[in-house]
C-alpha cells in the first residue's frame, strides 16, 4: 500500500514522504491515527505544503543549531506555571507542550515541541528540572526550567 505520511513515524519517515507499507499496518494504524493518507494524485500536491509547513519550523544546518542552542543556554528564568495543590503536588503533570510555550514565554526561540525529551519519569511535583532538546542529530540542547504553582 502507498501513503503519504502527515505525521513522523518512527522507523518509517517524515511529513510529506511516499511511503511503501503492508495492507494491515496502513489501514490498521497509519490511517486510522491520521499519521498518512492514501497516496493519489490530488494527495501529492498536498506534500508541497507539509513539506514548506516542515522546512519553516525545521532547524536549517548545524550553525543555525549552535545559534539555538546558545539563546537557551542564555534564558535565565524559564517557568511553566501549572495548578497544584497545597502540598505542591500538581493536577496532572508537566507535558513537552507546556515546556515549549514556557521557553517562549522566558523569551526563547520557537522549539517544536516534539524535539523535547522528557524524562521517563513524569514531572509531577514542583521544583527545579532540566530537560534535552534535539535541535539537530548533531546539537543537543539543554534548559533548566521551573515548574511553580499558578
Amino acid at each position: 500500500m502507498k501513503l503519504i505520511l502527515t505525521a513522523a513515524v518512527s522507523n518509517l519517515g517524515v511529513p510529506g514522504d511516499i511511503v511503501e507499507v503492508k495492507d494491515g499496518y496502513g489501514r490498521n494504524y497509519l490511517l486510522p491515527r491520521g499519521l498518512a493518507i492514501v497516496a493519489t494524485r490530488a494527495a501529492e500536491k498536498q506534500i508541497h505544503e507539509i513539506k514548506r509547513a516542515q522546512d519553516a519550523r525545521a532547524v536549517r544546518d548545524v550553525e543555525h543549531a549552535h545559534e539555538l542552542r546558545q539563546k537557551l543556554d542564555s534564558l535565565e528564568k524559564v517557568e511553566v506555571k501549572v495548578r497544584t495543590s497545597d502540598t505542591g503536588k500538581l493536577f496532572g503533570s508537566v507535558t513537552v507542550g507546556d515546556i515549549a510555550d514556557g521557553i517562549r514565554a522566558a523569551g526563547g526561540p520557537v522549539i517544536d515541541k516534539r524535539s523535547i525529551d522528557l524524562p521517563k519519569a513524569m514531572i509531577k511535583k514542583t521544583g527545579n528540572y532540566q530537560v534535552m532538546v534535539k535541535l539537530h542529530p548533531e546539537v543537543l540542547g539543554k534548559v533548566n526550567f521551573s515548574v511553580v504553582a499558578a
